[in-house]
């Protein structure tokens, strides 16, 4: 199951992510999301975890805790093609 993580604090790595979910079960991978640009965390990341039960355990017991400071948001990840799109303005240049 992929689990999105979010209201992360930018000094959160994908070790630390990963650590604080290993505590449910085992965690495939673990990636916070970075700017293309600045090289800096976007504020939220993924963790999938290959047991449904273990991941639905992760979700309830952190969703709300503190991580490095900030409370975060975790819930199921919903697939790309599920989000709405996003209205995109041209850049300036």
């Amino acid at each position: 199951m992929n689990i999105y993580v979010g209201n992360l604090a930018y000094g959160v790595s994908d070790d630390d992510l990963r650590q604080a979910f290993s505590a449910f079960g085992e965690v495939s991978n673990a990636n916070i999301i970075m700017d293309k640009l600045s090289g800096r965390s976007k504020g939220f990341g993924f963790v999938e975890m290959p047991d449904k039960s273990q991941a639905e355990a992760a979700i309830k017991a952190m969703e709300g805790q503190s991580l490095k400071g900030r409370p975060v948001k975790v819930n199921e990840a919903k697939p790309r093609e599920d989000r709405p799109q996003q209205s995109r303005r041209p850049r300036p240049y």
